[in-house]
């Protein structure tokens, strides 16, 4: 998975908010600042696991609080 996969499965998921870049250097921004709540990052987790398998708990997901953060769990658990 990719950052850009990241973006996209953000912002279907929960939307964008418009003051956030998220074309922009997002790798280590906390998803708080982006923008991002925990059920949207719920849900984000629900469509890692439908589009590449991979599957996070809950409390990965929450302890996850930047991009960089969530990808190296999913590149781990790959």
């Amino acid at each position: 998975m990719t950052i850009d996969d990241l973006r996209r499965i953000l912002t279907d998921c929960a939307g964008e908010d418009e003051s956030v870049d998220l074309q922009g250097d997002i790798i280590d921004v906390p998803f708080s600042e982006l923008g991002y709540d925990s059920l949207a990052l719920m849900e984000t987790a629900s469509r890692i696991k439908q589009e590449f398998g991979v599957e996070l708990t809950d409390e990965q997901i929450a302890d996850a609080g930047t991009p960089r953060a969530l990808l190296g769990l999913v590149a781990g658990a790959a």
